[in-house]
């Protein structure tokens, strides 16, 4: 098991919300001289996340190539009048795995886009967990009093040539997909081609060396890195001595997660988790505390965020070579961590952790729930019985996929 190399001379800005995201989205996208790729779970054409629409519009029409892809089941088809201004403008974009109806029930439409990450001119990156989406608005629970609370981040430095490779690659096997389904097997063979020179040359555009931050990009997929995020977690885990805090929105870790989290307790290590306080889905809310019991016995303590909806995936853990931080897109649950493509960079900086772990604390102290061992243990039956329930349907769902967590 091995965990993936930072490489030095990054310059990060770590970025709260959408309301420090998309301004500094917009920023780039407008300073844009050659190339923008964007990929989300959620593109949401409205309120804060509009100006994003409107940069990509706009760049296009000044020349610069400009590439989308959004989730077929979080986002599903670009509104028409969208479609029709980017179209106008030369706006490009895919959908990944286009899902509705009766398609749900097929377990190969199951697996997700569900990073988010943006490059501009190969110079710029963001990855993250942020949806382009209203940190104020939900679409399953409308207005939200209090913002979502989530992260991103913006890179200068060599991991951008990485994000640069890997939307490539996605983008020309989209594009080879599509000829077959034109009935081109001549075009999908060149985008096949196309897809494997990816990452071979340097980037068009080389990034520039800033900072001295150590960064890696860890992605996630079906193909080359199936358990890379989980094992760089489980590698962290291992390695830390005095204090390991984890924020994730959907937290259902699989049996060697679970005994890293507990090796790591029995040596001392204090252990928070922030997570989900607030109802969102069934499956999720339910399951994870199916294994409450389990990590509160190991004296492995778990706040719940209440004060809006979580979607942070992000963690902060001291290490022998300097704080190791992780901020993506990366639930720690089978769906993530088995079906979807994710994409998190991995930080060994301290003043880029204490910067994270000032977020999270003040979360931890003003914004959250201490779950008592006491109360878990002694909820009603009732409760235990949903939570054991939507763990045996989650368990079935992967059972039916083949897959094993």
């Amino acid at each position: 098991m091995k965990q993936a190399d930072p490489r030095a001379e990054h310059e990060l800005m770590l970025l709260k919300g959408g309301t420090e995201l998309f301004p500094a989205m917009v920023e780039a996208i407008d300073a844009a001289r050659f190339e923008v790729m964007l990929e989300t779970y959620i593109f949401d054409f409205s309120r804060s996340a509009l100006g994003i629409a409107q940069a990509l519009e706009a760049a296009a029409k000044r020349g610069v190539t400009v590439r989308v892809v959004v989730d077929g089941l979080g986002t599903g088809d670009v509104p028409e009048e969208w479609r029709a201004r980017w179209a106008s403008a030369g706006v490009r974009w895919r959908i990944f795995n286009p899902a509705q109806g009766w398609r749900l029930l097929v377990p190969r439409r199951w697996r997700r886009l569900h990073r988010k990450l943006c490059v501009v001119d190969g110079e710029v990156a963001f990855c993250g967990g942020i949806n382009l989406l209203d940190d104020h608005h939900d679409p399953n629970h409308g207005e939200l009093e209090q913002p979502r609370l989530d992260f991103a981040v913006r890179v200068r430095g060599p991991l951008v040539g990485d994000v640069h490779d890997t939307m490539t690659r996605l983008w020309w096997r989209l594009q080879a997909a599509r000829k077959v389904g034109k009935g081109d097997p001549e075009g999908a063979l060149a985008a096949v081609r196309a897809a494997a020179r990816a990452g071979v040359e340097d980037p068009p555009y080389p990034s520039r060396l800033l900072g001295g931050a150590r960064a890696a990009l860890v992605l996630r997929d079906n193909f080359r890195f199936r358990r890379r995020i989980e094992s760089n977690y489980r590698v962290a885990i291992a390695q830390a001595r005095r204090e390991i805090v984890i924020a994730n929105a959907y937290f259902i870790p699989g049996v060697q997660l679970q005994r890293a989290l507990l090796r790591a307790a029995r040596r001392g290590v204090k252990i928070t988790l922030l997570l989900q306080g607030r109802y969102e889905y069934f499956m999720q809310f339910h399951a994870s505390r199916a294994v409450y019991g389990l990590l509160l016995d190991a004296g492995i303590e778990i706040i719940e965020y209440e004060a809006s909806f979580l979607h942070a995936k992000v963690a902060v853990m001291d290490a022998p070579h300097g704080a190791l931080s992780t901020v993506g897109s990366s639930n720690l649950d089978p769906f993530s961590l088995l079906l979807a493509r994710e994409a998190n960079v991995f930080v060994r900086d301290d003043d880029f952790a204490a910067e994270m772990m000032g977020h999270l604390r003040h979360a931890i102290a003003h914004q959250g729930r201490r779950v008592e061992p006491d109360a878990h243990a002694a909820r009603p039956w009732s409760t235990r019985a949903l939570n054991w329930v939507a763990y045996g349907l989650m368990r079935f769902a992967l059972m039916v996929t083949g897959l094993k967590y």
